[in-house]
C-alpha cells in the first residue's frame, strides 16, 4: 500500500481544517516545500496536495506552490481542489503534477469529467468526498444529492482508475479511520482505492494495507505526529 503524506494549501502555506471548515484550519507550514522535502526523507514518493482555495472558489491559485514542490523534489505530485476545467487540468500537468483529481466537476460537469478521463487517461483520478452516503461539492461546503454507489459505478464505467475517497465527518478529527467503508469500497469496485480521512495510528495503517487498498493518505496524524511517517511507510509495503 502507498502512503500519500498530505499538503493541503491556503494562500502558499501548508495548512489542515477541521471536518473541511475553513474557519477551524491551523498553519503547519509557511513553505510547503519544506514539508514535502520532508516526506522525502522518510522514504515517500508520492504526495498528495489539495488547494483548498481552489476547491472553493476554482482556478489554480497556489499553482507556483506546487510547482516548486514538483521541480524540487523527486515526489509524484498529485492535486486536487477546483479542477473544473481542461485547461486547469492542462497547466497543472504542464509543470509536471503526476495525477490530477476531480471532485466537483465529476458531479456539476460530467462532459469535461469525461473528457479528461478519455484525454488523460490514468492521469485523471476521482475524489469522493462523502457525508451522510452522499458525494459533497465545492470544498465539502454542499451534498450533491448522488450516492457514493452511484457516483463509483458511473465513473468506473468510464474507465477511472483510481479512486480517493473521504468520510469528511473522520477528516482532521483523530478519529480512526472508517475501515468498513474502505473494505465494502475494496470489495465491489475494480478501482486502486485510496483511503482518506481519519486515518490516526499505525493500527490505521495496518489495517488498511491489510485490506489490500492501493493508498491511504496521512494528514494531520503527521502534522501531530501520531503517526511517524516512516514507520508508516514500513509498515505500508511489507
Amino acid at each position: 500500500m502507498i502512503i500519500f503524506p498530505a499538503i493541503d494549501l491556503v494562500g502558499g502555506q501548508a495548512v489542515r481544517l477541521y471536518k473541511g471548515n475553513y474557519d477551524q484550519m491551523t498553519v503547519y507550514d509557511a513553505d510547503p516545500l519544506n514539508t514535502a522535502r520532508a516526506f522525502e526523507a522518510a522514504g515517500a514518493v508520492w504526495v498528495h496536495m489539495v488547494d483548498l482555495e481552489g476547491a472553493r472558489d476554482g482556478g489554480t491559485p497556489n499553482l507556483e506552490t506546487v510547482r516548486r514542490v514538483v521541480e524540487n523534489t523527486a515526489l509524484s505530485v498529485e492535486i486536487g481542489g477546483g479542477i473544473r476545467s481542461m485547461e486547469v487540468v492542462d497547466r497543472y500537468l504542464s509543470v509536471g503534477v503526476k495525477r490530477v483529481i476531480l471532485g466537483t466537476a465529476a458531479i456539476a460537469d460530467e462532459a469535461f469529467a469525461r473528457a479528461a478521463i478519455e484525454k488523460y487517461g490514468p492521469a485523471v483520478a476521482l475524489g469522493a468526498d462523502v457525508k451522510d452516503g452522499q458525494v459533497a461539492i465545492r470544498g465539502w461546503l454542499e451534498l450533491s444529492g448522488l450516492s457514493l454507489a452511484a457516483f463509483c459505478e458511473k465513473y468506473q464505467a468510464m474507465g477511472v482508475r483510481t479512486l480517493i475517497c473521504t468520510d469528511i465527518s473522520r477528516d482532521g478529527a483523530m478519529m480512526g479511520a472508517n475501515r468498513a467503508l474502505y473494505a465494502d469500497l475494496q470489495a465491489k469496485y475494480d478501482m486502486d482505492i485510496v483511503a482518506s480521512g481519519g486515518v490516526s495510528s499505525m493500527d490505521d495503517v495496518r489495517a488498511l494495507a491489510a485490506l489490500g487498498l492501493y493508498g491511504a493518505i496521512i494528514g494531520k496524524a503527521y502534522y501531530t505526529g501520531a503517526i511517524d511517517l516512516k514507520q508508516a511507510i514500513e509498515e505500508a509495503t511489507r
